[in-house]
């Protein structure tokens, strides 16, 4: 990225100062070195961000900031809906609600060492990944609506996983507000098959283990320490996120001049928060987390099911379960006052500091867990939000990696049984039904995901708490 244009106002913020229609500054938060590696549309969408009607504050990028559809992903934004504030589909993106669970096996890395390929290809074989695959779970139009509605909390009740891993679900495992009347029959139709599946892309389910603590004080509380072997699963709503996202911006592009909106980037397509669309949006992106929520809790389960045969008396308790493309109505003060913002996190993660009400002990005495996956072979880490990111962002921080190379390029670089090949040869076991799939998710194809969480804790959005080093990675 050009940094000519941008006021540096400390080693790890950078400003994008009010110009032409922007109504508030941008804000970069990285190290030099992050941001000279961000393509200069980065700052472009940060701009455009900018100038929406309703916002607050500033628009912010993350560390792992790179462009994206209308808003970079790793942007954020709030908005005011008492000032006219909108609502985005572009600023949530096609994958509602992706996000990342992590389980706590009761495994030590000992543990599992002789047993870890026959742990990879059972995973691989219970595991359903891939473009367009599918699970065993059929939903009828009334299961639909339900699990639309319920989300984990509905995924528990048909007795996958319980009561208890709810608590450690955003929202409870379930997003109020949701209205499968807004979903299209369409969308409903592209998930009926889809319920337990991880997709493709860069979706993944990880055995990890814990190889360095920085925080034992919230490392305890979150029941971590060195050896330990963990669960992570990252994947979002499929095809019916992705569907709800392309008919709403179409919807949103085509209203927008009615709605009194000019819109800088036809990317940004949005409409009033309290517009009788932007209500619809609402209702059907909320009902998109859920189906999100409710599909990593199967996931989930079953994954405690693989476990349970293999390593009979293992737990996977769940550590938390939380999205990185969401837009949810939050209390943030406004200068001295507490405000109900809407908050748009597009490959960012929300970042509750210690003692949020919506957070169960002991993990409100360090802060919500924030999960940050890195790209395929390489490290990710568990930080911990902190009071002083809700004056930073908003209670938001970075969500893993971030690309550095387009999938296209990644592929005409790397071959796929090659990596394959090349990690196994470090000790992880990849298991993937595409190829070119995992050539597209080359280590190499990423940011240096230790540079953008040392970012992002120097830069006061989160603290590290524990890393951690992949042994099993199945893909789609």
């Amino acid at each position: 990225m050009d940094t000519a244009r941008l006021e540096r106002r400390g080693p790890f913020e950078w400003w994008l100062p009010k110009t032409g229609r922007m109504r508030v500054p941008g804000v970069i938060f990285a190290d030099a070195a992050l941001v000279d590696g961000m393509d200069d549309k980065v700052a472009e969408q940060i701009a455009n961000v900018a100038s929406l009607p309703g916002i607050v504050g500033a628009a912010y990028a993350m560390p792992d900031a790179h462009w994206g559809y209308g808003f970079p992903i790793g942007g954020v934004a709030a908005f005011d809906p008492a000032a006219g504030g909108v609502v985005s589909a572009g600023g949530v993106g096609f994958d509602i609600s992706c996000g990342v669970r992590t389980m706590l096996t009761g495994l030590k890395l000992e543990d599992i060492r002789a047993a870890q390929r026959d742990l990879a290809d059972t995973l691989y074989r219970q595991i359903p990944a891939g473009m367009g695959s599918e699970g065993e779970i059929r939903l009828d139009p009334a299961e639909m609506d339900a699990m639309l509605a319920g989300g984990a909390a509905w995924a528990v009740e048909r007795g996958f996983g319980t009561a208890a891993d709810l608590e450690r679900i955003e929202e409870c495992g379930r997003m109020a507000g949701a209205d499968p009347g807004t979903v299209s029959d369409r969308a409903k139709k592209r998930q009926r098959r889809e319920m337990g599946t991880l997709g493709s892309g860069n979706h993944y389910l990880e055995v990890q283990a814990v190889d360095t603590v920085f925080d034992k004080v919230a490392a305890d509380a979150y029941g971590l320490a060195e050896g330990d072997v963990v669960v992570s699963i990252h994947c979002g709503s499929r095809g019916l996120g992705h569907q709800i996202g392309t008919e709403f911006l179409r919807d949103m592009a085509v209203e927008a001049a009615g709605l009194g909106i000019d819109l800088p980037d036809r990317e940004l397509a949005c409409a009033p928060i309290a517009s009788p669309l932007g209500h619809r949006y609402l209702g059907a992106m909320r009902a998109g987390i859920n189906c999100a929520l409710a599909n990593r809790q199967i996931l989930g389960h079953l994954a405690r099911q693989v476990f349970g045969r293999l390593f009979p008396g293992s737990r996977l308790d769940l550590l938390f379960d939380v999205s990185h493309n969401t837009c949810k109505e939050e209390t943030h003060a406004v200068g001295d006052e507490p405000r109900p913002l809407f908050v748009h996190r597009k490959g960012a993660t929300r970042a509750f500091g210690p003692g949020h009400p919506s957070l169960p002990e002991p993990l409100k005495a360090v802060g919500q867990p924030v999960l940050i996956g890195g790209s395929m072979g390489t490290a990710s880490y568990v930080l911990a939000g902190t009071a002083e990111s809700e004056t930073r962002a908003f209670s938001s921080a970075c969500h893993g990696a971030g690309r550095a190379l387009s999938r296209h390029a990644a592929v005409k670089r790397w071959m796929g049984r090659q990596v394959v090949d090349d990690l196994a040869a470090q000790g992880i076991i990849v298991r993937s039904r595409s190829s070119r799939g995992v050539a597209e998710e080359a280590p190499g194809a990423y940011k240096d995901v230790t540079a953008v969480v040392e970012a992002s804790e120097q830069a006061g959005l989160a603290r590290r708490v524990v890393r951690l080093r992949p042994l099993v990675c199945v893909k789609g």
